[in-house]
């Protein structure tokens, strides 16, 4: 008699159950972030109960007119979504290895710096050298910058976040001084000059109009929609982080580094190199985003005490968390984040909220990840109401092994701790790497 089989779950269940797992976290800390808002609103807002109500759709409704409530503030809004995306990838690349990556702001500042001084210096060089030369300085230049952070963790054992902060205040007071010293313009206070037309980036809507609106309707008015062509490098930059992280056995050493660094070293993987690897991409994606950004939007110069105002590169932590480091996931943070940002304005303005209870916003949408809400609610739930567990948000980003982390080890592991020759086993994570390994 035949002994019956039992089927597998369709794909579709088994899509569904992964899509419920994959967005669950974040979408959860977005509608939670976005309630305790509106209690915000509502507390401070005055009248019935029905007026603070009141007040905090409306103000919900400015904020959404204002990111992405029409063509114009679309483009607004995807101003500050292409330098998100690309210091968002610069934290999600070192948050694989187990790296937190706290010094993009200062990575992005170097960027820029190294783009401007070309851009102000080289003013007889034609743009097709220029520009090219501007974006590879200002990715070698974050590179350079995020590559010190890898050579001190990988070879002296110093905490990343420590380095990268006092990095961080390193860039602001260099760039600092030469905007205000070497590149300062000589009619204009704190400031360098603008940067030549040869120099800077077109907006998408001019592109367009030259190019495929040569055969297709033109863009009315393309002088109003400010987004540049900097935004196809960043989509780029999400597809080359895409297949180093997918595709690459380099992808898979970070990603094994960052759950669980025994099973790294016990497989022989060079773990000093690819810590240094992912820090100096790390500072390549953050000073690409300065150098476009620079580079597209006007005036095109910079600006004394910019980058130690700007935070770009520390919203790109939340963009990263809430992302899920995952390409789409960053993408789609960064429009978030880029809209809280953009629609603050006509939300204060309309609805007469300030503009800072976006900041209340990006900040709780990271508390609500970093405390993981969700998980503890979910294994409160009845085990048929919940999406599952799945694993963690980010692999070893406080330094600790995932002992549950699931990595292939070499035929000769035996399980039981050690060695098959009974030596004893590698350090844990958060230790120092020894001299001799990697």
């Amino acid at each position: 008699m035949a002994v019956p089989i039992a089927q597998p779950a369709s794909n579709f269940a088994t899509w569904i159950r992964k899509l419920g797992t994959s967005i669950g976290r974040p979408l959860f800390a977005v509608v939670l972030a976005m309630i305790v808002g509106g209690i915000v609103i509502m507390i401070t807002s005055s009248g019935s109960l029905i007026d603070r109500y009141t007040a905090a759709t409306t103000a919900y409704q400015a904020l959404y007119a204002g990111s992405f409530g029409d063509p114009q503030s679309f483009s607004f809004t995807l101003v500050n979504v292409t330098p998100l995306i690309l210091t968002g990838l610069s934290v999600a690349i070192a948050f694989r290895a187990g790296l937190f990556n706290i010094g993009a702001e200062g990575q992005l500042a170097v960027g820029a710096m190294t783009a401007g001084a070309i851009g102000i210096k080289a003013t007889t060089w034609p743009g097709w050298l220029l520009i090219p030369t501007m974006v590879i300085a200002s990715m070698l230049a974050g590179a350079i910058w995020g590559g010190i952070v890898g050579i001190l963790k990988a070879w002296r054992g110093a905490h990343e976040v420590v380095t990268t902060i006092m990095l961080n205040w390193t860039a602001f007071f260099v760039a600092d001084y030469l905007i205000n010293g070497p590149l300062k313009d000589p009619f204009q206070a704190d400031q360098t000059s603008s940067l030549l037309p040869q120099a800077t980036l077109p907006k998408v809507s001019l592109f367009y109009n030259s190019t495929l609106g040569t055969f297709l309707p033109k863009i009315a008015q393309p002088e109003q929609y400010l987004v540049d062509v900097g935004l196809f490098f960043a989509l780029f930059a999400l597809v080359v982080y895409w297949f180093i992280t997918s595709r690459t056995t380099f992808g898979y050493e970070i990603r094994v580094i960052g759950q669980n660094l025994k099973a790294a070293r016990y497989a022989g993987m060079p773990i000093k190199r690819n810590i240094f690897v992912v820090m100096a991409l790390a500072g390549a994606f953050s000073g690409l985003a300065g150098a476009l950004h620079l580079m597209g939007q006007f005036p095109n110069n910079l600006i004394s005490t910019t980058f130690s105002n700007d935070t770009t590169g520390f919203d790109a932590i939340g963009v990263a968390l809430l992302g899920r480091t995952t390409p789409i996931g960053i993408l789609l943070g960064a429009l978030l984040f880029g809209g809280l940002r953009q629609g603050a304005g006509l939300m204060q303005l309309n609805a007469s909220v300030p503009g800072d209870l976006v900041f209340i916003i990006i900040a709780l949408v990271i508390f609500s990840i970093a405390a993981e809400f969700l998980p503890a609610i979910q294994r409160a739930l009845p085990k048929w109401m919940s999406f599952g567990r799945g694993t963690s948000l980010v692999p070893n980003i406080t330094g600790t092994s995932a002992s549950a982390a699931v990595v292939d080890l070499p035929e000769n592991g035996n399980g039981n701790g050690t060695t098959e020759n009974g030596a004893e086993p590698a350090p844990e994570a958060g230790e120092s790497i020894p001299e001799g390994g990697g």
